[in-house]
């Protein structure tokens, strides 16, 4: 009930800066969509002790800033290789471990592999999350752990 009672109105003011209208009936939307989304995160099991800490919400700005960079560099990474004389595109179907990482943690990272140009998030399993990859380098990129690493950081409750 806590989570609830400090998400709503985080929510509510998030909702109200981005609509901009203050007329009655958005008012009246604004609360009903609030609602609907906490009732939602309720049924999800998303509050009490599975909920996002502060620590790991501060963590995020650096975590897209960095996943920003990574993409960046890849889109140009990629844009060499496609437009190169002779493209030298090798197809990789690799698996990536995650062992040790929630679930949420397995869903951002599948999406920030598949975010990243050149790499695609094939299938989610318990332990590991199944990679194709259009070149070896780029398996090997995310072989390294950097990434997964960055993602536990995220959940780390300290």
């Amino acid at each position: 009930m806590r989570w609830f009672s400090h998400t709503m109105p985080i929510l509510a003011l998030f909702w109200l800066l981005l609509s901009g209208h203050y007329t009655p009936l958005f008012l009246v939307l604004g609360v009903v969509s609030v609602a609907l989304v906490g009732w939602i995160s309720w049924r999800a099991g998303l509050g009490g002790p599975n909920a996002v800490t502060w620590a790991a919400s501060a963590r995020l700005p650096l975590y897209l800033l960095w996943l920003g960079k990574e993409i960046l560099v890849s889109s140009f990474s990629l844009a060499r290789t496609v437009w190169a004389w002779r493209p030298v595109v090798r197809p990789v179907v690799a698996t990536m471990p995650t062992q040790e990482m929630t679930a949420v943690s397995q869903v951002v990272y599948a999406n920030s592999i598949t975010l990243t140009p050149g790499t695609l998030t094939m299938d989610v399993g318990d332990q590991e999350i199944e990679v194709h990859g259009l070149s070896t380098e780029t398996i090997k990129a995310l072989h390294t752990g950097d990434m997964r690493e960055r993602v536990r950081r995220l959940e780390t409750r300290e």
